[in-house]
């Protein structure tokens, strides 16, 4: 089997590997450490010996041992070690149930724990992001993140936190961030942000299957709006590159490759959320993706809804990175110069937003559209500098490139 598809055994079982080592040894960190070890013993002997028929149940024993050998070499884990050993249950071991990825997602979200912490913690432990890929997501320092995590284990071992039943109380108390968890895992793999792949369709994917737990234990507005919006998302991913792995934007897309069944699925979800109660961020976000999907042709963008939309979104929840997209839809209903009106705005009020990657790529093709061939040709330029992932270096440069005869006569 290859690496890649071993990977993606590896991130499907591991949450639940880890919430069932958490409900027995009530342990974050050491649980975790004993996890790590079980993942580099799989990546060691499966490609030699095979995928064990029952890979979490492998990675569940191996893990196990694991602690148990910690607690050994540690004289003051002794007691530890004696809970460990009499809650183990006797001959093969048992495969945790399904729900065990949002019991864990509930104990990341520890009301204790500061909203920034509930996501960093939840994003390494149970989305298996490095630390380095959540702070692009959030537009901090790593060692920012870095800290955060460790802070946040901390807490939870001082606290003393327990693994049990969910209930429905803890779900509403914590929807927020688990939320906001699963949005930032399929945002990380729908577009991954640095490397040599366009997506991370094992990301994506994990997001939408915890998605649907979590919908189908709380069926709420908002989380069917997340839902949809993955969904309606997601279905574009086959249109996204050429078969040589160039990028292609939305406008120049192939939709008859959109997957039908995932749209169809996200219409109807997003239909019934704006329909359920005041829309949320969610809602609002799948109903400008569903605006999109229901176009038969970019030149049949309803762009008009689109920009009521944001505006709603950004009084409703504003962002950095809703603004950039707002800007666009300004663009198309009022113009490029008024767009570009929009991003110099954003940049007077968040300076820091001068750097990203999005923001330079989206005022360069604004000035392409104004005309400016040479301020454009720069901005693609600078854009390309800003962003890791390589698929957007290159679709950038050759933007540049395409301005570069145009450029060198101004």
């Amino acid at each position: 089997m290859s690496t890649s598809g071993l990977a993606a055994i590896v991130r499907e079982q591991a949450p639940a590997v880890l919430a069932t080592l958490i409900r027995r040894n009530r342990d974050f960190a050491a649980s975790e450490d004993a996890l790590q070890e079980a993942l580099v013993a799989a990546f060691d002997q499966w490609p030699r010996q095979g995928v064990p028929d029952n890979p979490r149940g492998w990675l569940l024993t191996v893990a196990r041992r694991r602690l148990i050998e910690q607690v050994r070499r540690d004289a003051a884990r002794r007691a530890r070690e004696r809970r460990v050993a009499t809650t183990a249950p006797p001959g093969p071991t048992a495969t945790p149930s399904r729900d065990d990825s949002l019991h864990l997602f509930l104990l990341c979200c520890h009301p204790a724990l500061s909203r920034p912490a509930q996501v960093a913690l939840t994003l390494r432990a149970v989305g298996g992001l490095t630390t380095a890929e959540i702070a692009r997501a959030h537009l901090v320092p790593e060692a920012t993140i870095a800290q955060r995590v460790s802070r946040a284990k901390r807490t939870i071992a001082a606290k003393g936190s327990s693994f049990g039943v969910v209930t429905d109380g803890e779900l509403g108390e914590r929807l927020d961030a688990v939320s906001m968890v699963l949005y930032l895992i399929f945002t990380e793999g729908h577009v991954a942000s640095s490397g040599d792949a366009v997506d991370r369709v094992d990301l994506s994917a994990e997001a939408i299957r915890l998605t649907r737990l979590l919908h189908a234990a709380r069926p709420d507005a908002e989380v069917t709006g997340l839902l949809a919006l993955m969904l309606l998302t997601d279905a574009r991913r086959a249109a996204r590159t050429t078969p040589t792995g160039d990028l292609v934007t939305l406008a120049d897309q192939d939709r008859s490759l959109w997957d039908a069944d995932k749209l169809r699925e996200g219409l109807t979800l997003t239909r019934h959320a704006l329909t359920t109660g005041a829309p949320g961020p969610y809602q609002l976000q799948a109903g400008i993706a569903a605006l999109h999907a229901e176009a038969p042709d970019a030149a049949a963008t309803d762009w008009a809804q689109i920009l009521a939309l944001y505006n709603l979104l950004v009084a409703m929840a504003p962002g950095p990175l809703v603004w950039v997209h707002r800007a666009v839809a300004v663009a198309e209903v009022h113009g490029p110069q008024h767009g570009l009106e929009a991003l110099a705005a954003l940049e007077a009020g968040d300076p820091d937003m001068a750097c990203n990657h999005r923001l330079l790529a989206v005022r360069a093709h604004l000035l392409a559209r104004t005309g400016d061939a040479s301020g454009a040709r720069a901005g693609f330029l600078a854009a390309s500098r800003a962003t890791l992932s390589l698929p957007e270096q290159r679709h950038l440069l050759r933007l540049a490139d395409s301005l570069a005869d145009a450029g060198s006569d101004t």
